[in-house]
């Protein structure tokens, strides 16, 4: 008898599909309001931080000026 050496055909198939299975779950959770969605809110809630300390910045600045003129 001959022995089999590697894999077969329809393993090699099931193997695939799986791996696609994998692949469409991961792609499916990082869409819509998986992880870019809240990379989307982090991005915009820091820049919302940035407006709003360079506006106490700029108070300052203008108080200090007014204050010392």
């Amino acid at each position: 008898m001959k022995q089999q050496k590697g894999i077969t055909l329809v393993a090699l198939v099931i193997t695939i599909i799986i791996l696609l299975i994998l692949a469409g779950i991961s792609v499916a959770s990082l869409s819509g309001n998986g992880l870019f969605g809240k990379t989307q809110q982090a991005v915009n809630a820091h820049k919302n931080g940035e407006n709003q300390q360079n506006e106490a910045i700029k108070e300052g600045e203008n108080w200090l000026d007014n204050y010392l003129d």
